[in-house]
């Protein structure tokens, strides 16, 4: 197939927009050196996770982003990159997981005062406004009840006193993948089983809010949640709000101007105002047993392995950046 053949099949856009980096992976973590080739090319292609044969082509030329929102559960290895970013004109933020959840639950992810500080020097570069701590997703089990989560939530919100200000939370979505690796996950430890859906545990709603609000607004924080329906926020009581974790209010204090266009390709509860992601599916290596993004860890090392290249368009195969469609052949929206 000849290059314009290919380009008949790829759309490219140059409008400015929210560039997501990314919901579906920790490209901090794990593709920080692919995500600045891409940078440096100011390309990125991003297939369909339904369709590998449909491929959007989003410029990253700082003319092109509004802003980049990075979700995280290790940031260090951005930590050489960003005054690269900072020096094109680039504007960002962390959305930054922190549970310290136990070991069976997140084998791979930084514990203890290694993550605590990793989260502490990122917000001493860039202040604790562009440092959101993400405590999610929230679930029981018999080892992790509610009365764990209040003492776990409590002792890492006084270690980030200060250093950030505010707090998402949200509850298990329980997908089929989900399902399937939470539940072994339980079982490999003698556990019944987990809860996920806030309506199992409704009763008890508004004193965890209750809980989690105050230790977070003792620490300088406010709480909001992530993709629950104003229902299930009104529940957990006036420390809580109903959130949007790509937000215009933060977006305005880096002065970017955004369209609160809700982002239709996310959930229905969800509120964040659209942006574009640029991951891919079973490609992070955290290994949590509650992710979303990834059905087989196995799987996921495999495509880092074999189908990560990093002078690739696409985060994950082999695309070449003379596939990209030229200026003449943008489609608006």
């Amino acid at each position: 197939m000849s290059t314009e053949q290919k380009r008949k099949k790829h759309t490219f856009s140059a409008d400015p927009r929210i560039i997501s980096a990314s919901r579906r992976t920790d490209i901090p973590a794990f593709y920080s050196d692919w995500f600045m080739r891409r940078i440096e090319r100011e390309v990125v292609a991003v297939p369909n996770p339904n369709n590998a044969h449909q491929v959007s082509w989003w410029s990253l030329a700082p003319a092109s982003v509004k802003a980049f929102v990075f979700w995280t559960k290790d940031a260090r290895p951005m930590f050489p990159h960003l005054d690269q970013l900072d020096s094109l004109g680039h504007n960002y933020y962390f959305q930054y997981t922190l549970n310290e959840y136990p070991r069976w639950l997140e084998p791979r992810t930084p514990h203890g005062d290694e993550a605590l500080e990793a989260f502490r020097n990122l917000s001493r570069r860039l202040g604790p406004h562009r440092v959101v701590w993400r405590y999610d997703p929230i679930f029981f089990t018999a080892d992790t009840d509610a009365a764990w989560h209040a003492r776990n939530h409590r002792r890492i919100a006084e270690a980030l006193d200060g250093y950030t200000e505010k707090c998402v939370i949200s509850f298990l979505d329980v997908f089929r993948k989900t399902a399937g690796n939470l539940g072994s996950a339980c079982e490999s430890q003698g556990l019944g089983g987990f809860e996920g859906a806030v309506d199992s545990f409704t009763p008890e709603m508004r004193a965890f809010g209750d809980e989690i609000g105050e230790n977070a607004e003792s620490h300088g924080m406010r709480v909001a949640t992530c993709a629950e329906a104003a229902d299930v926020v009104s529940q957990l009581g006036p420390h809580v709000n109903q959130g949007k974790c790509i937000d215009p209010l933060l977006l305005a204090r880096l002065e970017v101007t955004a369209l609160e266009k809700k982002d239709t390709g996310q959930r229905e509860a969800c509120d964040c105002i659209a942006s574009r992601e640029i991951g891919m599916y079973d490609s992070c290596l955290h290994g949590c047993a509650y992710c979303y993004a990834t059905a087989s860890t196995d799987r996921a090392h495999r495509n880092a392995r074999d189908k990560h290249f990093p002078e690739s368009a696409t985060l994950l195969g082999w695309t070449s950046d003379d596939e990209c469609p030229p200026p003449q052949m943008v489609l608006t929206e």
